[in-house]
């Protein structure tokens, strides 16, 4: 089967795990290296079934330690490549994580969020947030992390993160839980790109290539210094440049909901219906966690009375919005943890709370 076989314009039925194997394909991957984990697992048994018949590479490798070295490799020869885990498959990956970063090489990892800490269980949850957006591994490594909340957003920010990766070299999470990854909903397949020319930088065994260096070690103190500045300067660049977010009925609002993955979806739903009950309720979905949308937060509390963060974690997100706005505005905080998800009432309960002055902020 060749790409040109598939009609892109269809639509289809798909789990956002299968989604983001479809947009990791159509944006010219060519190898997929990873291990399966509950509530990943369809990315591996997808990628296992399409990118042989795309004449792709496909390994099931023995370890999630495996998976990214063999990332780093690959994408050192200059191929696109994709790794996908949840949250102890990710763990275990941030010392290779660590390690591409610093070497500047593109990569693109997608976690699939679960239940934590410990082996946790298999429902949803969005504790991996400070180990991605946060670096993970060691150093002072960041990696842009984009964050669906659709099957369709699964297709088209996977596309997006490879363009991203090439574009900054740099490695791109895909960060979504498990609800998002395992529910089938229908996607319409974007245009395929073209499988792109190795890079001048790669390492692909060709005498022209031989000159080209890639490392992750720098021995001499000045040296490793100067590397750190320079990584400053591209999360500086990226920080300017590639902020997203959508921002629904948030110009009037009093109270400004702040959520993404499912929770942004359930919260919008709560949005309506305190709309229709008369309450200035609005919402803003970082679409970009890494790097994190401050400019429209920062808009949003200069007439908004309260922020409200809701996230199934232990409050992990919500730092970010409280640096964000300098605590200008009190920024108050709602989760479920262990695999629940906020209910549209329990969200609309709380901003009702912040309307008669009972919550405390965070």
């Amino acid at each position: 089967m060749s790409s040109n076989e598939i009609n892109y314009t269809n639509k289809l039925l798909l789990k956002g795990n299968e989604a983001a194997v479809y947009g990791a394909l159509l944006a010219g991957c060519e190898c997929f290296f990873g291990y399966p984990i509950t509530p990943a697992s369809e990315i591996a048994e997808s990628a296992a079934l399409l990118f042989p018949k795309l004449n792709r590479t496909f390994v099931q490798a023995e370890s999630e330690l495996a998976a990214i070295n063999m990332v780093m490799g690959a994408s050192a020869a200059g191929r696109r490549v994709l790794t996908a885990s949840s949250g102890l498959g990710i763990s275990l990956k941030q010392e290779g994580v660590s390690y591409i970063a610093t070497s500047e090489l593109p990569a693109v990892i997608i976690d699939i969020m679960r239940g934590g800490p410990g082996l946790g269980n298999i429902g949803p949850e969005q504790s991996d947030y400070n180990q991605v957006v946060k670096g993970g591994g060691h150093g002072g490594y960041k990696c842009i992390v984009l964050a669906p909340n659709s099957a369709q957003e699964m297709c088209d920010m996977t596309v997006k993160a490879f363009e991203l990766a090439d574009k900054y070299r740099i490695p791109v999470y895909v960060l979504t839980d498990g609800v998002v990854g395992q529910m089938l909903e229908s996607i319409r397949l974007p245009e395929p790109h073209p499988r792109p020319e190795l890079p001048d930088w790669a390492l692909n065994g060709q005498e022209k290539d031989r000159r080209n260096y890639i490392t992750s070690i720098f021995l001499e103190y000045d040296e490793l210094e100067e590397v750190n500045h320079k990584l400053g300067r591209k999360y500086k660049e990226i920080e300017t440049h590639e902020q997203l977010s959508e921002n629904y009925l948030v110009d009037d609002a009093e109270t400004v909901i702040i959520a993404y993955g499912i929770v942004s979806r359930i919260a919008i739903t709560a949005v309506d219906k305190m709309r229709a009950e008369g309450m200035k309720v609005g919402i803003i979905r970082p679409m970009t966690l890494f790097p994190f949308p401050k400019t429209s937060i920062k808009r949003a509390a200069e007439t908004a009375k309260n922020l409200l963060c809701v996230e199934m974690s232990n409050g992990q997100m919500v730092d970010d919005v409280k640096l964000t706005i300098n605590c200008s505005k009190p920024v108050h905080f709602y989760n479920r943890m262990g695999g629940n998800i906020p209910t549209v009432q329990e969200i609309m309960d709380k901003c009702r709370e912040i309307n008669k002055g009972a919550s405390i902020p965070w």
